[in-house]
Parts: structure tokens; sequence; C-alpha cells
């Protein structure tokens, strides 16, 4: 069972670790710009670093469900190079946000499209699943037919 979901646990404590750094920073930049809890609002700096970090907090469990749907269903392997290349899309998201409003953009919309790949994988797993369980027709097979 451990070897069918090793990869996708690996990608999800990368995950978590890539969302604390993100509210690590939203923290230093709290100290740096003088912003101190609950308030929100500060110089554009500190805004656009903690608006990153709420998006990427935000997009966080439906990145989770994907993954992981996508990996049970679908395919490990795959879910899991995708996983990773939506971190790197999402880090390279919160840099450019960091940086200017403007950067964030290519980034999100490479991660947006990788959601979207995760989200066909596990459409398909999860009516191949439905239709070889439930009504007794393999798909796969009528590929190959």
């Amino acid at each position: 069972m451990l070897d069918q979901i090793h990869l996708l646990a690996a990608v999800t404590v990368l995950g978590v670790l890539e969302q604390a750094y993100f509210f690590l920073q939203v923290i230093y930049a709290r100290r740096v710009f003088g912003v101190s809890p609950p308030k929100i609002s500060g110089p554009p700096e500190f805004e656009r670093i903690f608006r990153a970090q709420v998006n990427s907090s935000e997009y966080f469990p439906i990145f989770l469900a994907l993954l992981w749907q996508a990996g049970l269903f679908f395919h490990q392997g795959l879910a899991a190079a995708l996983g990773l290349l939506y971190l790197y899309a999402r880090y390279c998201y919160f840099m450019g946000y960091r940086a200017s409003s403007s950067e964030r953009l290519a980034p999100i919309y490479f991660s947006t499209g990788v959601l979207w790949i995760l989200i066909a994988a596990s459409a398909l797993g999860i009516s191949h699943f439905f239709l070889s369980h439930y009504v007794g027709l393999n798909a796969l097979q009528l590929l190959k037919a």
C-alpha cells in the first residue's frame, strides 16, 4: 500500500513546507514593515507578500485534493510530477508577487494549468474506476480494441 502513495506523501510534505515558508515570510515582512497583527494593510511591499501567502493558502486544499485523487485513481508518478511543477510555479508566483504585482501573472497561469491537468487526470481515473467497478466496463480494453 505505501508503495502506491509514497510519492504523493513526499509531495504533500514539500507542499506543507512551502506553505510554512510563505507564512514565515509574512511574519518577517510584518517585522520589517511594522505591521502588527491583526492588521493586513501597510506598505505595498507588505501587502504583496501578504496577498501572495493568502492566495497560496487558499489554493492549497484544492491542490492537495487533486494531487491525491489523480495519484490514487490515475497514476501516482504523473500526479507527483505535476505536484512538483505546481509547487515550483507557486514558489515563482510568491517570489514574483513579492517583487511586483505584474510578476505574478505568468506563474499563476502556469499553476492554474497544472491544476486543470490534475482535474482531468482525477476525472478520468475516477470515471474509469466507476465504470469498471459498477458497470463492469473496462474503458482501457475498449481503447485497445
